[in-house]
């Protein structure tokens, strides 16, 4: 796909309605700044959009946006994490309220214990404990390891058990009946630990058993007329609910790994890779991979990983894939010697590892049908836009299309431009410009004669060289004739083309950019009959476009000229007129027009002229 550049506008249109993580970058492609968002599409939207309530350090900001890319989570406390983990390892210049995990705090299970304990602690350490987390409530963290030790009696006391088993009494938890009290021996190892494994399915996320005997609970409460009872099942039904969202984006294994999965049509496919460093993922990218109809995902993603760990310095310890890869015993004593240590391996079926995985599909199946629809969306504005042309004025097939325009503002000499669309895009090293040699003044129909004889006569001289030499006419900067001129005007511009064709005995299509009053295009003029053309379609949309390409090279090239005092003025013709009081006529009466239409007592009153001078400007028009 043809390399452009961001259109911002155009991005906008394409955010999705999802939580997820926007990630800016400034023209030197630097991360700026690391945001979350409920939905991508209205916060992202918010920067761009005039605003009294953005602060200046936001305005700067946002003036620097070169271009910006994000990830779609499936909940806003994933984005949260996944925010938090960017903005450590990236840490933008306007991220001023950086994240610390201390903020977030997770659920540990103490599973090294013979008597496991959970409880709340605000880092994760590479230890034999399992973790949980981090969440973004700390109320409902708090909430959730209360239920679990009354609903499972998962003792709360640091004691060192068995050792210290019957030193002290039990308790106030055993006697309210929130700890079955194994510091007295009063229930075995095994059935205690077969409450804490419970309490890590829940944890685990399969809290649905713990969800309906809660909502009895509630509701037998209820029956029996004991509401205060109710209400505190109807609270901690709803503390569950809220902390209980699935986590995928820390992995408490502390590995380094990549996640890599891709989405396919029958020509595209694109492949999303997930850097997990110390548990967290820290970055992604995605990679475009052409594919034919009939390879299989896992050819797709055997290919990709040859190709990308070929090429990357860096093999982390695991990889998770979407599928198994063929070959995978020799790539992953490939991998390991890369790496220098062992290299596993692993297509996940279950859990938070497969929900990860299915993020990065998620991903890549964005992607995917972003820019197919980006690319269907250039295609109508380019080829589609040519065809649109064609059948306007009854041409088939226009590849290429050649637009000239003439400029001579302010009375100086004119220059021409030539501008060159192929497929409905401009190819600039096609493009030339032309200083008028023949005429004087300005007459924009006999420098536009000149500037078609000069390039169709160099056209034509270069083809014949090169086809006596044997070489490829295409070679030639001149000798690729166009599908169809488009003059800047009406009749008298075609005319004029026209005209020049027929002398060099050339047959090339060629019709006008008709203006209306207001000077906006209004139709194309071709065969002596105006054709009219949907404002609103593509075709007009190029045809604009194309018109004030041309326009804009002529004046680029003239004002270039004018720095370089290349192009004289009509008033250096003048006699008794220099640089001096043609600057200060310039200056008085801003064009050639109303310099022509002044009288001599207009004239005088120019600071510099005297009455000669001014009957010499004068008589000069008359």
């Amino acid at each position: 796909m043809m390399e452009q550049a961001f259109d911002i506008e155009e991005e906008l249109k394409k955010l999705p309605a999802q939580p997820g993580v926007y990630i800016m970058h400034d023209a030197k492609d630097e991360i700026i700044y690391v945001g979350k968002a409920i939905s991508l599409k209205n916060r992202v939207r918010q920067y761009f959009q005039s605003s009294r309530n953005k602060t200046a350090k936001i305005e700067q900001m946002v003036s620097r946006i070169a271009r910006f890319e994000y990830i779609i989570t499936d909940s806003e406390l994933e984005a949260l994490v996944l925010e938090c983990n960017l903005i450590k390892e990236h840490r933008p210049k306007y991220n001023t309220m950086l994240k610390d995990d201390k903020a977030y705090p997770y659920i540990k299970v103490t599973v090294g214990e013979d008597f496991p304990r959970v409880m709340i602690s605000r880092t994760m350490k590479k230890d034999r404990n399992k973790y949980f987390g981090p969440y973004t409530s700390g109320g409902a963290v708090s909430d959730t390891v209360d239920l679990i030790h009354k609903l499972y009696q998962i003792r709360t006391c640091n004691k060192n058990l068995p050792k210290d088993m019957g030193k002290d009494r039990p308790c106030l938890n055993y006697h309210i009946k929130q700890c079955g009290a194994p510091c007295q021996g009063y229930i075995s190892k095994e059935e205690y630990n077969r409450s804490v494994e419970e309490a890590l399915e829940f944890l685990n996320g399969r809290y649905g058993k713990l969800l309906g005997v809660l909502e009895r609970k509630m509701t037998e409460a209820s029956e029996r007329l004991d509401f205060e009872k109710a209400i505190e099942y109807r609270e901690l039904l709803a503390s569950v609910k809220k902390v209980a969202q699935k986590q995928k984006i820390t992995s408490s294994a502390m590995e380094d790994r990549d996640i890599i999965a891709m989405a396919k049509d029958d020509t595209d496919a694109v492949v999303q890779v997930f850097f997990v460093r110390e548990g967290k993922i820290i970055g992604r990218d995605h990679f475009h991979v052409s594919v034919g109809a009939e390879e299989s995902e896992q050819q797709v993603i055997t290919s990709f990983v040859k190709q990308f760990y070929s090429g990357t310095p860096f093999v982390p310890r695991e990889l998770w894939l979407q599928t198994e890869l063929e070959d995978s015993e020799v790539i992953v004593r490939w991998l390991t010697a890369k790496r220098g240590q062992k290299v596993r391996l692993a297509v996940p079926q279950k859990g938070q590892k497969e929900r990860l995985v299915e993020l990065a599909e998620k991903n890549a199946a964005l992607v995917l049908s972003q820019d197919k629809e980006k690319i269907k969306r250039e295609e109508l504005r380019t080829i589609g836009a040519m065809n649109q042309i064609g059948n306007l004025i009854g041409l088939e097939r226009i590849r290429r299309v050649e637009a000239y325009d003439i400029s001579n503002t302010s009375g100086l000499e004119s220059v021409g431009s030539m501008v060159v669309y192929e497929d409905g895009r401009p190819k600039r090293s096609d493009y030339r410009k032309f200083k008028i040699q023949t005429v004087k003044g300005p007459n924009d129909y006999a420098s536009m004669k000149e500037v078609l004889t000069r390039r169709f006569t160099h056209g034509i001289k270069e083809s014949r060289e090169l086809e006596e030499e044997g070489v490829d006419q295409k070679l030639g900067s001149f000798t690729r004739f166009p599908d169809l001129l488009m003059m800047d005007g009406g009749r008298g511009q075609v005319n004029i083309a026209l005209e020049v064709l027929k002398e060099l005995g050339l047959s090339i299509p060629v019709c006008g950019m008709v203006k209306d009053d207001n000077h906006r295009t209004r139709g194309l003029y071709y065969n002596n009959v105006e054709v009219p053309i949907d404002r609103h379609s593509e075709g007009f949309a190029l045809i604009t476009r194309i018109q004030d390409e041309a326009h804009r090279f002529a004046i680029e090239y003239h004002r270039s000229l004018r720095g370089k005092g290349q192009v004289k003025s009509v008033l250096d013709d003048i006699p008794g007129i220099g640089p001096t009081r043609r600057r200060a006529l310039m200056k008085r009466f801003k064009s050639l027009e109303a310099v022509k239409d002044a009288g001599v007592e207009e004239l005088m009153a120019v600071p510099g002229m005297n009455r000669k001078a001014a009957e010499s400007v004068y008589q000069f028009f008359r």
